[in-house]
C-alpha cells in the first residue's frame, strides 16, 4: 500500500469528518504536526474532539483550529498558554476534559495497547476523581481511568521511510510515539524522508505497522513557545 502522500490535503482526504476524535502530538509547540493541523483547518471539519497535551498558542498549532471554531472539546493536561482557549472555555463554548499529564500519557498508551482501563492514585480525593470508580488496593485508594483511542492520530517525526517507520528527535519524542499507536488511522509528517532500509531496526521508535499515511515536510518552522533572553552585556550569576 502506498503510504507516502504529496501533501496534507491528500493525506487527510477521505479521512476527516465532522464530530470525529483526533489525537495531535507534541508538547507545547515542540514536535507538533503543524502541516497536518493546517490541513485540518483547510478541510473545514468541525465539531472535533482533540486529544493533545495542550492547545498550542494563539495562532499557532491547535490555536488555529480554536480560532476557526472547529474544536468542540479538548482532552488535555496543560492549557495555560492560550488566551483564546481560556475565553472559549470560560464562555462555555469549548468543553474541556482535564487530565493530570501522566494520566493523559498513560490513557493514550493504554488505548494503543488495547487496555480499556487502569487504576491510578493520581487524582484520588480531587475533582479529577468525581464520577469515576474508586477502588481500594492494599491500603490505598485508586481511581479508574479509561484508555483513549482516536479516529485519527496526527504526529510529527524527524525521519521516516516509505514503509512508515518513524524516528523522533529529542523533546519531539513526547506524546508522538504513543499517539501513533492509538489512532484507528495514523498520519505522520516527517522532516526527512529516507529510503526503505536506511534505519537500523533497533533505532526505530514507531514501526511502520502503526502508520497509514505520511507526508514529507522539509525544513518546518521550529517555534519557541516562550523566548527568554538576557540583555546584552548582562552578567550571568
Amino acid at each position: 500500500m502506498r503510504k507516502v502522500r504529496s501533501n496534507a490535503a491528500e493525506a487527510l482526504a477521505d479521512v476527516l469528518a465532522d464530530g470525529m476524535t483526533i489525537m495531535s502530538g507534541g508538547f507545547g509547540l515542540c514536535g507538533i504536526p503543524e502541516a497536518l493541523i493546517e490541513g485540518i483547518e483547510a478541510s473545514g471539519a468541525k465539531g472535533l474532539t482533540v486529544i493533545s497535551n495542550n492547545a498550542g498558542v494563539d495562532g499557532i498549532g491547535l490555536g488555529r483550529l480554536l480560532a476557526t471554531r472547529q474544536i468542540r472539546k479538548m482532552i488535555s493536561s496543560y492549557v495555560g498558554e492560550n488566551k483564546l482557549f481560556a475565553e472559549q472555555y470560560l464562555s462555555g463554548e469549548l468543553e474541556l476534559e482535564f487530565n493530570p499529564q501522566g494520566t493523559l500519557a498513560e490513557r493514550i498508551r493504554a488505548g494503543g495497547a488495547g487496555i480499556p482501563a487502569f487504576f491510578t492514585k493520581t487524582g484520588v480525593g480531587t475533582l479529577i476523581a468525581e464520577g469515576k470508580e474508586v477502588r481500594r488496593f492494599g491500603e490505598d485508594d485508586y481511581v479508574m481511568e479509561t484508555g483513549l483511542v482516536a479516529d485519527v492520530s496526527i504526529v510529527h517525526a524527524w525521519k521516516g521511510d516509505p514503509e512508515g517507520n518513524l524516528v523522533y528527535r529529542m523533546t519531539a519524542r513526547n506524546f508522538n510515539p504513543m499517539m501513533a499507536t492509538a489512532g484507528k488511522v495514523t498520519i505522520a509528517e516527517v522532516e526527512h524522508l529516507v529510503e526503505t532500509g536506511s534505519f537500523d531496526p533497533d533505532h526505530i521508535h514507531t514501526p511502520g505497522i502503526f502508520v497509514d499515511r505520511l507526508i514529507h515536510v522539509a525544513n518546518p518552522t521550529k517555534h519557541i513557545e516562550q523566548r527568554t533572553v538576557r540583555q546584552r552585556g548582562e552578567e550571568v550569576a
